[in-house]
């Protein structure tokens, strides 16, 4: 048996990158797979009918994580369309990244909202129906730069430290139902965000395992946290970086 069998997830900005790779990877697990995209609207369907046609019961949603509205629409024509929601992936987030002394307000209302509010407005959003159910697994997308912080990112990384602070808040108010919330932190990961860096060696240099990471090695995580084989793991940040800040 598939390790989601019969399982439904929602993942949240899973048109490319991190999210696509948990999309494919729940999907061959077994899980029926919901997903959003927003500004990649051709490759949020492509997606989809790539699922579709491998056999997959999936369905992409044209929907802002960052409005709290939205948010709950998703949720309920989520439930309507597949009946339940097992795993929460919390996965949309961005970058506009600027040393502080030229960073706008803007940059910084952007980054707090699409990255850390829209994992507020999904799991209020989820939460109902998961207490119901006395079952769910929430996954929150982090990030090293979380952990540690990072010269020019002071609003991603202030983003991703509230979400593992969020994970932690949220393990603790709902392990009694059963609801288990956890993080995943990526180090490095090869993607089309970390393509264009410039100081890419740099990074590199401080991996003892010398590689970027993969989407699916991020992904493979993320399937461990949402199936039974965690079922006593909670509240936890797993780190797939390479051992870059061990």
């Amino acid at each position: 048996m598939k390790l989601l069998e019969n399982k439904v997830a929602l993942i949240t900005g899973a048109s490319k990158g991190i999210g696509r790779a948990i999309a494919k990877e729940f999907a061959k697990q077994g899980a029926k797979v919901a997903f959003t995209y927003l500004s990649s609207v051709e490759k949020g369907q492509a997606l989809e009918a790539e699922l579709q046609a491998e056999g997959v019961s999936a369905k992409g949603y044209r929907s802002d994580a960052s409005d709290y509205k939205q948010a709950e629409e998703l949720v309920n024509q989520v439930l309507q369309d597949f009946g339940t929601i097992d795993i929460l992936v919390n996965n949309a987030g961005i970058t506009q990244d600027g040393l502080l002394l030229r960073m706008t307000e803007e940059q910084w209302d952007k980054v707090i909202n699409i990255n850390l509010k829209s994992v507020f407005n999904l799991t209020k959003a989820v939460l109902k129906p998961m207490m119901k159910a006395k079952n769910g697994s929430i996954i929150n997308i982090t990030s090293v730069v979380g952990i540690r912080g990072n010269a020019g990112q002071a609003n991603y990384a202030s983003s991703k430290a509230g979400i593992i602070g969020f994970t932690k808040s949220v393990a603790l108010e709902l392990g009694s139902r059963n609801i288990r919330s956890n993080a995943v932190a990526p180090g490095f990961i090869e993607t089309e965000m970390t393509h264009e860096l410039a100081n890419k060696e740099e990074w590199l240099n401080q991996i003892p395992l010398k590689r970027g990471g993969k989407a699916e090695e991020v992904a493979q995580t993320c399937v461990f946290l949402a199936s039974d084989m965690s079922s006593y793991i909670t509240g936890q940040v797993i780190q797939v970086d390479g051992g870059m800040l061990t």
